[in-house]
């Protein structure tokens, strides 16, 4: 009979990069969601600023934490306000890929 001594440390070491691998791949989906919460949030900021009558980019980039403020893009047209976070991610490629979009509209204009 052979021995099997050592066999699982074998495994533990085979899986290790598959671990790895699914730990990667669960923080990535919580940075994109996390992304979604913030660009929904921002762009409800901008809106009120503009009924407010303050600049809206200004006001969503406020909203945002300090990580997620060199990675936004905000468009307004109108009374609308749209911003797109992009989260962090291993590879720019894939932050573009799990970027999400948040519309918000402030409304017909007063008057």
């Amino acid at each position: 009979m052979r021995s099997e001594r050592g066999q699982s440390s074998v495994e533990i070491v085979a899986l290790l990069p598959l671990l790895a691998l699914v730990a990667l791949t669960v923080l990535q989906l919580l940075a994109a969601g996390a992304a979604s919460e913030l660009a929904d949030h921002a762009a409800e900021a901008g809106a009120v600023a503009l009924l407010q009558q303050r600049d809206p980019a200004q006001a969503v980039r406020d909203a945002l934490p300090g990580w997620s403020r060199d990675r936004v893009t905000v468009t307004v047209r109108d009374r609308r306000v749209r911003v797109r976070v992009r989260p962090p991610a291993l590879t720019d490629a894939l932050a573009e890929k799990l970027a999400s979009t948040a519309e918000a509209d402030a409304g017909r204009k007063p008057g």
